[in-house]
């Protein structure tokens, strides 16, 4: 797995210099790249901190000495919430999902049992049609709920759009952002109504960073992905070009099919097959250990060096171990891949 260590420093300041002069504050999320190196790059570029999915991703950035963590996720296992309340017990601020009244009773347990403070964002469904309360009314019980509760401290509302990131059309999916603005706005009505302050609104990605980021109701965007970008975000022609790669070695070749060392297993095709650098006639189908491209004309020759540009970053970098780490074709470094893997 290559990094074009200029491409990924150009990004950062991409979006750097977009997010400095809104109200909303980047906190990028950890799943794309899994390598607190790159966390510790955003921040200094003026991050307020990083988003990740999983308690063990969240370990991982805290033994990297962040400070301000949000698991954009419910850790609902018994288990895990202990882990969560030690960890939230350190210096780091951890800030956790929550939609469930039993989910927050037990992380209150956890938190005075072991004497953390565990931050608290409510979650609403937007839209995609997974985890998250659905009315302003649920909203306000949960917040209230947290508010009472020994150990937690409510922040505000995670509203995050990602049914709306891969829309072709740019004015589709501002349209859908302005709908989710107004059921958010709902229930931040209805519970300041209620006494109740909304510190944060949590969301935004990749495929819609410079709508929500765009002096929104947002207070801060969990965009991930600009950083390397991929085959399927490279179709909603975005300010970001690709960073990440896959090297590949063409194997067998014959007349109009070259065949790749690069499978499933190093180039994930849950949002489509990769791309071919530099030649985006070819097309490529990804079995379990081999890439067939098909090559009328020929291009590609055996032995010859390909890189495929991922259709989905995330997944991909979750099949590698480190980065190598290029500038002007020549090895810079390699990073630990330090966060693949978390699971639990």
């Amino acid at each position: 797995m290559l990094i074009d260590l200029d491409i990924l420093e150009s990004n950062i300041r991409r979006m750097s210099d977009f997010m400095k002069d809104k109200s909303a504050k980047l906190r990028p999320h950890f799943k794309t790249d899994k390598c607190p190196t790159i966390t510790h790059m955003q921040i200094s570029a003026g991050a307020k901190g990083v988003t990740c999915s999983k308690l063990g991703e969240a370990e991982t950035l805290v033994a990297a000495g962040i400070k301000d963590i949000l698991i954009a996720n419910q850790i609902a296992d018994p288990v895990k919430i202990y882990r969560l309340a030690g960890l939230a017990h350190g210096e780091s601020k951890i800030t956790v999902l929550a939609d469930d009244p039993g989910n927050i009773a037990t992380l209150s347990e956890a938190a005075s049992l072991i004497g953390s403070t565990i931050y608290v964002l409510v979650e609403m469904d937007v839209g995609m049609k997974r985890c998250g309360v659905k009315t302003a009314e649920e909203a306000l019980g949960l917040a209230q709920l947290v508010r009472s509760s020994k150990g937690l401290v409510f922040e505000g509302i995670q509203a995050y759009e990602g049914h709306l990131g891969h829309i072709p059309e740019k004015d589709k999916r501002a349209r859908g952002v302005q709908e989710m603005i107004e059921k958010v706005q709902g229930a931040v009505s209805l519970l300041k109504e209620n006494g109740i302050a909304v510190k944060q609104i949590s969301g935004g990605g990749t495929g819609t960073y410079d709508i929500t980021g765009n002096d929104t109701i947002w207070t801060e965007i969990q965009a991930g992905s600009y950083l390397f970008m991929d085959a399927e975000y490279n179709k909603l022609g975005l300010a970001f070009r690709n960073a990440l790669t896959v090297l590949a070695t063409v194997i067998h070749k014959r007349p109009g099919t070259a065949i790749t060392d690069a499978g499933i297993k190093v180039c994930p095709t849950d949002q489509g097959q990769p791309d071919i650098k530099g030649f985006p006639e070819l097309k490529v189908v990804l079995n379990e250990e081999h890439g067939i491209i098909t090559d009328a004309d020929d291009t590609l020759e055996y032995l010859q060096k390909i890189e495929y540009i991922p259709g989905h970053c995330c997944t991909a970098v979750n099949a590698h171990d480190r980065y190598f780490c290029v500038r002007n074709g020549i090895l810079e470094t390699t990073w630990p891949i330090a966060g693949r893997g978390k699971s639990m």
